[in-house]
């Protein structure tokens, strides 16, 4: 696995007018693996879009490394960077405590009587409520956190253009704080795979650090 990440140019109005929407990054994500996009395969990629100290950043957690020319398609030449992800989640123990990031799309299933169907997606939008969102979840992603351990950052929606020009718009939060390891395997899967709905989309990818 590694662990690439690129500054957006922000101060380029061309690039402002085409990331105009999720799908964009999207495409910008999948255009960066070529050999993938030539043998018309796809494997699993995470990304998240961040601000620190007024820049933005594009962060990709992918099985293969990326493409540094496309990955920079869209951002500050010479800012790119990856590095090997496997020494670090080979490191992760049992017990320990890291700080985190998540930006997730907390959303809830209505299933409708007498209908043989996962029922219908709603967003959720309290602040409570999309805590408990991230709460339910965290035994089965093998952490454990307490409600005082973590905050919402960030809560909002980001646009979704579909085939068709269709808008959606998803719901997002984002979550920072300290996380306890209960189950490494499970954990290092989270990582890896993401967590939550609308993965292609910049949903789902925790990051960590130790301190």
């Amino acid at each position: 696995m590694y662990l690439s990440r690129v500054e957006i140019d922000m101060e380029n109005r061309t690039v402002l007018r085409i990331l105009n929407h999720l799908g964009a990054y999207h495409n910008w994500v999948e255009q960066s693996f070529p050999y993938e996009v030539m043998q018309g395969t796809r494997s699993r990629k995470l990304w998240r879009i961040d601000q620190i100290a007024g820049k933005r950043y594009l962060l990709v957690v992918s099985e293969a490394k990326p493409n540094c020319e496309q990955m920079e398609s869209y951002a500050v030449k010479g800012s790119f960077g990856c590095k090997d992800y496997e020494p670090f989640l080979q490191s992760i123990k049992q017990g320990e405590s890291l700080r985190f990031r998540v930006t997730l799309n907390p959303v809830h299933s209505v299933f409708e009587e007498n209908k043989n169907t996962r029922g219908k997606v709603f967003p959720i939008y309290a602040e409570a409520a999309q805590c408990k969102f991230f709460l339910d979840r965290a035994e089965k992603h093998g952490f454990h956190v307490e409600p005082d351990q973590f905050l919402i950052v960030e809560r909002g929606e980001e646009t979704l253009l579909k085939k068709g020009k269709r808008k959606v718009d998803l719901v997002k939060a984002t979550y920072e704080g300290m996380l306890t390891v209960e189950n490494p395997k499970l954990f290092v899967d989270l990582l890896c795979q993401g967590m939550g709905r609308e993965k292609a989309y910049g949903f789902g990818m925790m990051t960590v650090i130790r301190g």
